[in-house]
This record gives structure tokens, C-alpha cells and sequence, in this order.
């Protein structure tokens, strides 16, 4: 009898599942050749730390690559819309994810983009710096995270969106200095409204200057000056030192340990579980304290931890995280876009998504999109997936630029055991061995025995192998990384 398609232990494959957009053979091959899940992991971790990005798709979008200034007049000039680039933009995320080797770099990208929210939906005017602002997020998100913080809270679509750009010192605009405190840094419960105050009032006289450099500029002039005291951040706020005090503030509340709670249990229901134990929290805040906000030993501790290898299917893929899966266990092949808005596959990825109740980064609240399972969990939501998991399965949807595995390369030989075909197609789909339960719909849903023996001309072959391969995906092991 053939070998069977090699899978990673469970313990591995919990590391695997967690921290990439889906295990797939040639990832099972990756990890088994390095020694192991955790051989791999500190690769990637390390990899993705140096290389601060991908550019397997990077040119497929041209505008992504144009300045503020030029996305701007083309949009106003009615040439390509502000909502088209933002959607070019969610289109690169999601192939990146679907392709690149660095797949730990593309789940933290998406992860930290998520806590330090811009959305990408098309509302207010922030678009011009949106592809500019995932960079720096990307740049960061395997390195410090007091780095990542100086350099987006100041960014143009940071300010514009959070309303930091008109802030003065007459009239201090409080949303960036309360989302900074609640969402971004110390969390909620952790500070005051007198916190909020200072905050805003530390953070007046950034401007977005939109003519002639397109950037972020500080005005002393605009900014409120006088002591400011927010989180044990205590500074006599004098016009001398004005210019380097956001800096300071910021780098202060990254090493702020209410943040490095606030970051610990954040991770912990992004990667573990939704109720993670506050003794679990508290051992990833003090590895982040201890490594001077770098992001990597956290990584490295929290895959380490006895709650994260007792977490085995206790994660629901998000919409996203499930048509990106779904893309690679199929293995499909996509094509360079012929123009930004054309009808290829890469182009019109977000549609499969969308009926799903999310698209890259356009959760239009502050908060960023749920990472806990309950919003994920509704029938809506599982309806859609069926439906995305029949399309793609059939080959049906999408069909331009895209190569699909022929249907019945999915049979790994002839005659076969239907038993046998289940247990192959769940090595290749899901990662795994098959079980009782996955053998048990595949044969409510064909009408075959385990035991009937699978032929060349059988009626599954010619006609049913769609609806399998359906049946495999919309099972658990599927929705479940």
C-alpha cells in the first residue's frame, strides 16, 4: 500500500495551524525537514524580523507604489478612486497571505495592523497614506513594539483618521489621545479621564501636510505647552523639548507594564484562546518587559506555554482567515492582474469575503475586527463559507487568472477505498488524519460505504468528487486553526 501523505503531529501542527494562513503539504514538508514546529517557528520568526516584508505580489497594484500626492490628484481628477486604492491595498494583503513563505511575518502583519487600526473602508481621507502606513506596520511587526508605536502614532493616516491632525493647543482634540490609552496601549479600566486630557494635550501640533511634502509635520506654534502628567509620565512640557516629547510619551506607555498586560492577554486570544488565564498573562507581560517591548520573544514564549499546547481547536478562523486557507489547501495558482480592475481572481478576491462579514482591515470602528470566537461563530457566517468552499471546490468561482488542481488529481490512485480517499483528502485539506466523525459525513453525503471500492469510472470520480472535497471543508477542521 502507498505511503500516506505526510502530516505533523498534533503538537506541531497546533503551531503550524496558529501562526500561517493554513497547513498545507508542502508547509508539513517545510516543518519536518527543519526538525520540527518550533524549529520552524524561530525561523520564520527570525526570518520575517529581518526581511520586514514580502515582494511576491508587491508590483501587481501599481498605485500602491505611487505617492500620497499623485493618489490624491488621481482620485480627485475622477483618473482611479481613493476607494479603489484602499481595495488594491486589501487585495495585496490578502494574496500575500495566500503566497508568501513568510508566513509568520503576514500573521503578525495582519495581527498588529489590527490593534493599531486605520481602517482601509472607504470613509474620510486617509487613503493617500494607507499602503504607506501597512508598511511601517509590516517593518515592526516582528521587531519592538515601542518602535512600532513612535512611528505610527504620528504617521498621516494614524492622524487623519483619529482626528490628531486638527488638534491645537486651544482646542485639543481628544479621540487620538483616548484611543492611543484605551485600545493601543494600557486598555481599558487603566487610566482617567485626566489621562485622556494630558494625553491629547501631548500630542497637539501634529499636522498632515498635505502640500508640498505629504507628511507629518510638527508645529510648535499649535502645541499645548505646560506639565502634563499621564501614567507615570511626568514632564514639564516646555517649548525647548515640545519636539521630542510625543516620542517620549509614546515610548513611555509602550514600556508601561498596564500595556504590557493589555498586549499579553491580546496575543493570548488571538493565538490561545478566548479566555486565556490571567497566570498565562501575566508570564507573556513579564517576557515583554524583560525583552524591552521586542515582540519575538513573547512569540517565542507564548508557543512555548503549557495553556498554548493545551489550546488545540480552540481558535475559530475569522472570514478572512478561512478564504485564505481555503485558497491554499486547495492549492490554487493565481496570475498577475492584467490592470488594477480587471476580472482575475487576485482582483476580485475581496468578493468572496464579503458575504462573509469581513474584508481585510475595513472594520470602520477604531477597535479593529474581533478577534474572539463568538462573532465569528453565526449560521450567516457558515452559510457563506459553504458556499465559498462549494465555489472554489467546483472550480466554479473565480475563474479568470486562476489555476485550479484538476479535480481529479485529488484521487491519488485507482482503485482506491473510499475509507482510504476520505483519510487522503483530509492529509491534503486539513493536515490530518481523517476520524470517525469525517468519514461519517463524507458517506452521508456521497451515499458510499467506507468500504466501496473507488474506481476510475466510478460515479465520484466522474461526478462527486466536488461535493467530497466540499464536505472535507466545511468541516471543522477546517474552521477551526
Amino acid at each position: 500500500m502507498p505511503v500516506p501523505t505526510p502530516v505533523l503531529p498534533t503538537a506541531d501542527r497546533h503551531v503550524v495551524n496558529r501562526f500561517s494562513g493554513g497547513v498545507t503539504p508542502q508547509l508539513t514538508a517545510d516543518v519536518l525537514r527543519v526538525g520540527g514546529a518550533l524549529a520552524w517557528f524561530d525561523a520564520q520568526v527570525d526570518a520575517g524580523a529581518r526581511a520586514g516584508g514580502d515582494d511576491t505580489v508587491a508590483d501587481w497594484w501599481p498605485d500602491l507604489h505611487l505617492s500620497p500626492s499623485a493618489v490624491w490628484q488621481r482620485h480627485t481628477t475622477d483618473v482611479r478612486g481613493g476607494h479603489q486604492v484602499s481595495e488594491d491595498y486589501r487585495k495585496q494583503l490578502m494574496l500575500r497571505r495566500i503566497v508568501s513563505p513568510l508566513q509568520v511575518l503576514e500573521v503578525m502583519t495582519d495581527f498588529w495592523e489590527n490593534h493599531l487600526h486605520v481602517t482601509t473602508a472607504a470613509v474620510g481621507t486617509m487613503f493617500p497614506w494607507r499602503a504607506d502606513y501597512g508598511r511601517v506596520i509590516r517593518r515592526h511587526a516582528l521587531g519592538r513594539f515601542d518602535d512600532m508605536l513612535a512611528e505610527a502614532v504620528p504617521h498621516p493616516a494614524m492622524l487623519t483618521y483619529l482626528n490628531g491632525s486638527g488638534s491645537t493647543a486651544s482646542h485639543p482634540n481628544e479621540n487620538l489621545g483616548r484611543e492611543l490609552l484605551e485600545l493601543h496601549t494600557v486598555g481599558i479600566g487603566r487610566f482617567t479621564e485626566d489621562d485622556v486630557k494630558s494625553a491629547a494635550r501631548i500630542l497637539t501640533g501634529w499636522k498632515v501636510e498635505w502640500n508640498p511634502t505629504w507628511s507629518s509635520v510638527f508645529v510648535p506654534r499649535d502645541h499645548w505647552l505646560g506639565q502634563v502628567l499621564v501614567k507615570g509620565f511626568l514632564d514639564l512640557n516646555l517649548l525647548s523639548s515640545a519636539g521630542t516629547l510625543t516620542a517620549r510619551f509614546l515610548r513611555h506607555l509602550a514600556h508601561h507594564p498596564d500595556t504590557a498586560s493589555h498586549l499579553a492577554h491580546k496575543l493570548a486570544v488571538k493565538f490561545v484562546r478566548d479566555d486565556p488565564s490571567p497566570a498565562l498573562v501575566a508570564r507573556l507581560a513579564k517576557v515583554y518587559l524583560d525583552s524591552d517591548t521586542r515582540i519575538a520573544p513573547v512569540l517565542k514564549a507564548l508557543v512555548r506555554d503549557p495553556e498554548f499546547r493545551q489550546s488545540v481547536g480552540a481558535k475559530l478562523r475569522d472570514p478572512v482567515e478561512d478564504v485564505v486557507a481555503t485558497h491554499r489547501v486547495l492549492r490554487t495558482s493565481f496570475a498577475v492582474p492584467s490592470g488594477p480592475d480587471d476580472s482575475s481572481a487576485a482582483n476580485t478576491i475581496l468578493e468572496a469575503t464579503e458575504p462573509l462579514g469581513l474584508t481585510p482591515h475595513a472594520w470602520t470602528r477604531p477597535d479593529g475586527a474581533p478577534q474572539d470566537n463568538a462573532a465569528w461563530a453565526s449560521a450567516a457566517r457558515a452559510m457563506g463559507s459553504f458556499q465559498v468552499h462549494w465555489s472554489m471546490a467546483n472550480a466554479a468561482w473565480p475563474t479568470q487568472g486562476i489555476t485550479y488542481r484538476p479535480i481529479r488529481s485529488w484521487v491519488p490512485r485507482y482503485p482506491i477505498v473510499f475509507s482510504e480517499l476520505v483519510d487522503h483528502l483530509a492529509r491534503n485539506l486539513l493536515g490530518r488524519p481523517s476520524d470517525a466523525s469525517l468519514l461519517d459525513a463524507c458517506a452521508v453525503v456521497t451515499g458510499l460505504r467506507p468500504g466501496t471500492r473507488v474506481t476510475r469510472t466510478h460515479s465520484l470520480v466522474t461526478r462527486g468528487l466536488p461535493s467530497l472535497l466540499t464536505t472535507v471543508l466545511d468541516s471543522p477542521g477546517h474552521y477551526y486553526r
